[in-house]
């Protein structure tokens, strides 16, 4: 039961204000079985045809987040039941999660993506934009912003992922109210520098379920 090892040892290790989201994409669903059994019920997934039909093949009470880069034209496939979309990063595809969390009759949680790290490649609001984005949001009946995500750069430097992180904690500081609680930064490679830095939730894949097939 390696599965059941690794998520036991990971979680008997986090603060208990920190949720773990196993990030289960590429697993088949005996994997997730596995760590389901074990206890956990928050998976995380970032591909919505691959996340559609796991939450139709697996047990109902999981709790299925959508942790990767979302486009506009696949939200409606997963705006029936996703519990939280982690990488909201365009004014665009925060109307889109309105649109159709409104006629699923839904009020969906998001977070913000900050751009944080130093690749161009990766999504994310500027810290210019978060303002317009959360009046967007305030308008929008049908999603709920809990709170920010960003992700480090991908590096062996630990001082520049600290420092990362950290920039991302000062600007959910700012705007941390009783709706922004959610701080989910930090995977399997970063995530002990991540609850550090004030993380409150983060993404495991590898050192839960062993390297992506």
């Amino acid at each position: 039961m390696p599965i059941a090892n690794n998520l036991k040892a990971i979680q008997s290790s986090l603060p208990k204000e920190v949720t773990l989201v196993a990030v289960s994409k590429t697993k088949p669903n005996t994997a997730i079985l596995e760590a389901y059994q074990a206890g956990q019920r928050i998976f995380g997934e970032n591909k919505v045809q691959e996340l559609a039909k796991k939450a139709e093949e697996l047990p109902k009470d999981i709790v299925w987040h959508m942790i990767g880069h979302l486009q506009t034209n696949k939200v409606k496939f997963i705006a029936p039941f996703v519990s939280l979309i982690h990488g909201v990063d365009s004014l665009k595809l925060l109307k889109e999660i309105n649109k159709r969390a409104e006629q699923n009759n839904r009020i969906i949680d998001c977070l913000l993506q900050v751009h944080i790290a130093t690749e161009s490649t990766k999504f994310g609001f500027g810290l210019d934009e978060l303002e317009s984005a959360l009046n967007t949001a305030k308008e929008s009946q049908n999603i709920k912003i809990i709170g920010l995500m960003g992700m480090a750069t991908f590096t062996d430097d630990t001082q520049q992922v600290t420092q990362e992180f950290k920039s991302l904690k000062t600007v959910f500081d700012t705007l941390k109210n009783n709706n922004i609680t959610t701080l989910s930064m930090g995977m399997s490679g970063d995530y002990k520098i991540a609850i550090e830095q004030g993380s409150t939730m983060i993404r495991v894949g590898s050192a839960i379920f062993g390297h992506r097939n």
